[in-house]
């Protein structure tokens, strides 16, 4: 049965709203909140003091998110040769997004007074098989509509997404997860199917849940959306030959190698934001799961009507000025982050009690939301306009190369610098050079392309 085109591009829609959660709710605002308190009990139990607890954890979910971004940089681009040439990318994000229900699923095990290596191992098999999964579902992208409306569909493709991270993170707070002190969810209530408050089994269904989702809504996506029949396939062999070509021509094109480099460190950065917000604000400000979801809720809405809007701005602007202002969002961010502290902002002392460090915490989470969802979007529309159409999964390996090929880098920054200052503050000063690297390198990018 035909498709209409419409409805091939809400079908592809689905694939970040059923995607999403696992960002919102595990990357960030649940599960690593979750995982923090799980980790600083355990460092704790070892003999760590409260502070150097709170760096250990962050240390080791830093860690973690450096080996899972390693195999996402090592393997992405060989992946994406192989599917193009196959001509089955359908094939290749339904494979993924098995790994990724089963990655969700496992993180149901991570129990409060429990180990912490396998919840960070599942955790980590998930998110490489979400990044997969994206990056087939992306080189779909260039076969759903004309050149001059990539922008607006990119963006709405954005919003749609988190626009299901806000219901699924407002679903998951309301019903599941527990306040740690109450056992009480945000709707007041004890986690509903009878799940134990005390087990943190509220809270640990956010994996199941995760999983559930996907599923759900990842129906009308297999229903409606169809893969443009491949010119003719290819071996194995032929599509990496073509991969190794496209590398070696990578230095005579320079708007494409500019692309990739800065797109390299500011999302390196952008995903270490992601990844450590929900932690931060635990081991800093002393946050809960459920202030922390709030956050996420209210970083998912802005982030869901600037994408909306980005979409626009990028359709009438082009998707280069709309990058760099997100950026210099994001470096203003990191720079407020490092100088607040529970008692200070910015060396100030503050009263006793003050809630001003929560309310510059909930600005910079709105902040991040919407230059961060808006930063992905148009680094998506700027992506296409360097791709080959029938090449798409193999430029966006390497898209997916050049954002996870120094994954290990901005972790591993903060890693280091967390343990030498003992500052989960200071830890993510690494950011700040990291973004501005990526804001410079888009001088000599093409806002139309090279194609």
């Amino acid at each position: 049965m035909a498709v209409s085109a419409r409805k091939r591009i809400w079908g592809w829609f689905f694939f970040d709203w059923a995607s999403q959660p696992y960002s919102t709710l595990l990357l960030t605002f649940v599960f690593a909140p979750y995982f923090a308190e799980v980790a600083r009990a355990h460092f704790t139990a070892a003999g760590a003091t409260p502070e150097a607890a709170a760096a250990q954890a962050q240390a080791y979910w830093s860690g973690g998110l450096t080996i899972a971004g390693l195999c996402i940089a090592l393997l992405a681009p060989v992946l994406g040769a192989v599917a193009d040439g196959s001509g089955n990318r359908m094939g290749w994000i339904r494979g993924f997004s098995a790994i990724y229900v089963l990655g969700a699923l496992a993180l149901w095990w991570t129990r409060p007074d429990g180990g912490i290596f396998w919840p960070v191992v599942f955790f980590g098999l998930g998110l490489i098989a979400m990044e997969f999964a994206t990056i087939f579902t992306n080189a779909l992208m260039p076969h759903l509509a004309v050149r001059e409306e990539l922008g607006r569909v990119s963006g709405s493709g954005f919003a749609f997404g988190y626009a299901g991270g806000v219901l699924s993170l407002f679903l998951m707070l309301l019903l599941f997860a527990e306040n740690a002190a109450t056992g009480q969810t945000l709707g007041g209530i004890a986690p509903i199917l009878g799940l134990d408050p005390g087990a943190r089994e509220g809270t640990r269904a956010v994996g199941p849940f995760t999983a559930i989702w996907y599923v759900v809504f990842m129906i009308p996506f297999f229903l409606w959306v169809r893969e443009p029949a491949a010119p003719r396939r290819r071996p194995a062999s032929e599509a990496l030959r073509r991969l190794w070509q496209s590398l070696r021509d990578l230095p005579r094109r320079r708007s494409l190698s500019a692309y990739l480099a800065s797109s390299m460190f500011y999302r390196d950065a952008l995903n270490a934001i992601y990844g450590l917000g929900g932690a931060f604000a635990s081991n800093v400000l002393g946050w809960g799961v459920i202030q922390s979801g709030t956050f996420g809720i209210i970083a998912a809405v802005t982030a869901a009507a600037a994408c909306w809007a980005g979409g626009r701005i990028d359709t009438r602007l082009g998707p280069k000025p709309v990058i760099a202002g997100c950026v210099l969002i994001l470096i203003a961010v990191c720079v407020t982050l490092i100088g607040l502290s529970r008692g200070s902002v910015f060396g100030i002392a503050l009263a006793e009690g003050s809630g001003l460090p929560d309310q510059i915490f909930y600005v910079c989470g709105a902040l991040i939301g919407a230059a961060g969802g808006v930063l992905q979007a148009a680094s998506r529309t700027l992506m296409v306009y360097h791709a080959d159409p029938d090449r798409a999964a193999e430029a966006f390996g390497l898209y997916g190369l050049s954002g996870k090929a120094t994954t290990f880098l901005a972790p591993a920054m903060i890693t280091a610098a967390t343990a030498a200052t003992g500052s989960a503050q200071l830890g993510i000063l690494p950011l700040v050079p990291l973004l501005a690297l990526g804001l410079l390198l888009l001088i000599w990018v093409d806002p139309r392309g090279d194609q």
